[in-house]
C-alpha cells in the first residue's frame, strides 16, 4: 500500500509517523551527519527542500551556557539543504524517536517534523527532522561571520566547544563534496 503524503507535518503530537511506514527515515544536517548516536541499515546524502543549514540557534546546553550561549544549526526557512538520511529499520524506530527527542528537544528551540527528501539514488522519502522555532529565544536568526566567529570561539557546553562542533561540521560538509562558502569564512576567522 503506498502512503502519500502532503505537505510537512509536525509530529510533536505523533501523527505525522505513520505506524504503517515500515521504516523510520531521518534527515540530519548538524552533527546527525557525524554521529547519529542510533541504528540504521542505509545512509545516503539527501536534499531538504525549503530550508536551509544556518548557525542560527544559541546553544544553552550541548555549545554553550546560558551566560555564554554558542551557535548551533538549525534548519531556518528558505533555500535548500544537503544533509544525511539514515533509515532506521522498524523494530528500533521508537527508541530512535526517544533517542532524538531527548537529544533535539532540550530546550524546545527545535519544531520535530517530517519532510520529504529525495536520496542521492532518486528515491524520495519523507525524514524526520528538526526544524528551528523562528519565535523561540534560542533562535538568532542571521547572524554575520565575525559575529560567529566571535560566539563560537569563546562558547564550550556539555557537549565540548563550539569551535570543535563548527570545524568538524564543516569537515563533514567537505568530505560529502559539498562547499559552504558562509560557513568556510567563519572557519577562516576562527584560526585568525
Amino acid at each position: 500500500m503506498a502512503l502519500s503524503f502532503e505537505g510537512p507535518t509536525d509530529i510533536a503530537d505523533g501523527r505525522g509517523i505513520s505506524r504503517a511506514m515500515d521504516d523510520l527515515w531521518v534527515f540530519g544536517y548538524g552533527s546527525l551527519i557525524w554521529r547519529p548516536g542510533f541504528d540504521f541499515t542505509e545512509r545516503l546524502q539527501a536534499r531538504l527542500g525549503g530550508y536551509h543549514r544556518a548557525l542560527c540557534v544559541r546553544s544553552h546546553v550541548h555549545r554553550g551556557t546560558p551566560e555564554k550561549p554558542g551557535l548551533v544549526f538549525g534548519l531556518d526557512r528558505g533555500g535548500s539543504c544537503v544533509g544525511m538520511a539514515f533509515r532506521v529499520p522498524a523494530a528500533e524506530r521508537e527508541p530512535t524517536i526517544a533517542y532524538l527527542r531527548e537529544r533535539e528537544l532540550v530546550t524546545h528551540v527545535y519544531r520535530e517534523m517530517t519532510l520529504p527528501v529525495r536520496l542521492t539514488d532518486g528515491r524520495s522519502v519523507r525524514a524526520l527532522t528538526y526544524v528551528v522555532d523562528r519565535g523561540h529565544s534560542q533562535y538568532a536568526g542571521r547572524v554575520t561571520v565575525e559575529h560567529a566567529a566571535t560566539v563560537v570561539q569563546r562558547s564550550h557546553g556539555q557537549s565540548g566547544a563550539n569551535v570543535d562542533y563548527v570545524t568538524s561540521a564543516l569537515d563533514h560538509i567537505h568530505e560529502m563534496g559539498l562547499r559552504d562558502s558562509w560557513l568556510e569564512q567563519v572557519v577562516a576567522h576562527l584560526h585568525r
